[in-house]
Parts: C-alpha cells; sequence; structure tokens
C-alpha cells in the first residue's frame, strides 16, 4: 500500500468545521495509486479569495474554485516523492455540499479524492476521460460509504 506523507496548510481563517487531518490523509491515500511507494502531498486549505487568485493566475478564471491541482513534474535525473499540491477552497466546498444537498464531510471526501486523481494524471476534459474518472471517484468513495456525489438529490 503507498504511504502519503501529508503537509496539511490551514490558510483560511474559520477551520472550525474542517475535517480533521486523519480523514485529509485517509480520503487522499486511498486515491493514490496501488503501489509500495511514497508519496507526499501539501493539502493547501484556504479562502474564497485566495483560491480567486490562483484560479485567476493559472487558469485565467477570475473567480475562486473548489479544488485547484498542481502536479509536480521533477527535473530530469531528479526522483522525489512529491505528488504536488492541491489547493482547496473552504467557503466553495461548504457551499457546494449545501445547494447539492451532500453532507458537507462527504464534499470534503469528493474534493480530496477528485484532486488526487488529477495529481496523478487523470482528467475529464472529454466524455470518455470524465467517465473513467468519475467511476474512479465513485469506487473510492463507495469505501467510506459515501454515495457517488454524481447523482443529483433533488
Amino acid at each position: 500500500m503507498a504511504t502519503l506523507l501529508l503537509d496539511l496548510q490551514l490558510a483560511c481563517e474559520d477551520t472550525e468545521h474542517l475535517p480533521n487531518e486523519e480523514d485529509f490523509s485517509l480520503w487522499i491515500s486511498q486515491a493514490l495509486p496501488e503501489d509500495d511507494a511514497e508519496y507526499e502531498i501539501t493539502l493547501r486549505i484556504v479562502d474564497d479569495m485566495e483560491s480567486q487568485s490562483l484560479n485567476h493566475q493559472f487558469r485565467g478564471k477570475d473567480k475562486p474554485t473548489n479544488v485547484l491541482s498542481f502536479p509536480f513534474e521533477a527535473p530530469a535525473g531528479i526522483t522525489l516523492p512529491l505528488l504536488g499540491d492541491l489547493i482547496i477552497c473552504r467557503q466553495i466546498v461548504e457551499q457546494e455540499a449545501i445547494e447539492q444537498k451532500k453532507e458537507n464531510h462527504h464534499h470534503w471526501a469528493h474534493m480530496c479524492v477528485h484532486g488526487t486523481l488529477h495529481l496523478r494524471g487523470y482528467d475529464h476534459i472529454n466524455a470518455d476521460d470524465a467517465e473513467e474518472m468519475e467511476s474512479l471517484e465513485v469506487s473510492i468513495l463507495h469505501q467510506f460509504s459515501i454515495p457517488n456525489p454524481y447523482l443529483t438529490n433533488e
């Protein structure tokens, strides 16, 4: 089983309703490859202003977003266990959970799994890739008894 080294950074004002570090580690670990390698991920929980700034700078979208993934690409000849950085916006995750009628804890788990799969190279730009990624997310979340996040609760 893969080993996770998690660097958790709480860069948001309100940390009262956040999952704990053990939950973050567990969710991310389940989205890692099934090998014996060591992986290091920085998870930074931010407020909407930092999310908006990063989303604008790196994606050209001037609004906050739920999760940003920044895969690490080591220079040639350098081997590091660093998989990359995940930036998750507290306000957006909480707002989406309410709007989508999902348990807050479940939505946090989904964002961690989703972002980690992006770090691994999965994407959802075209339909086939989206189907593969979403299927993997649903399978991982099912291990935590979390319902399919792509089914609407309306």
